[in-house]
């Protein structure tokens, strides 16, 4: 090979590495960012609150499929909990106040809730909740949800 075959390849190859060392130093994942959900009207500080994460309307509040759950110690009045490492998309949140702390959301009759909860943009229920009314855009480095835990 020619010394001018040999630097065309080296201009060829140099994007490719650059590419390379972007995408390893985490800028190529800098557009993911955190949702932080603020909870509020917390009645108590018995057992933990849950709050989990859904893209998909198939997954939403089946706690078991959700992208993150997160669970810490409750606290009376309010709390924030933070979801990292979210890419852009849309999302819905369900949280609830796990009163008894047995991981679950306790139903009376297998549907209606005995525990608090609440879901991102705080739709008003009348039956099963739906994905879509409680969806919202993340796109920035940080989205702010306030959610009203109802019991």
């Amino acid at each position: 090979m020619d010394t001018h075959t040999n630097h065309s390849r080296m201009k060829a190859i140099r994007p490719a590495l650059l590419l390379l060392a972007l995408m390893s130093s985490g800028l190529a994942s800098a557009e993911e960012g955190s949702i932080v959900v603020n909870l509020k009207n917390i009645r108590d500080d018995s057992g933990m609150l849950r709050a989990s994460l859904y893209r998909e309307a198939e997954t939403f509040r089946k706690e078991d499929k959700a992208l993150q759950v997160i669970a810490v110690p409750s606290v009376k009045g309010a709390a924030r909990l933070v979801f990292n490492g979210v890419p852009p998309g849309r999302y819905a949140i369900m949280a609830y106040h796990d009163e008894n702390a047995d991981g679950k959301l306790n139903l009376r009759l297998g549907m209606f809730p005995k525990e608090g909860y609440g879901l991102s943009n705080n739709p008003a229920i009348f039956g099963p909740p739906k994905f879509a009314d409680s969806a919202f855009e993340h796109a920035g480095p940080s989205t702010p949800v306030n959610i009203s835990i109802s019991y």
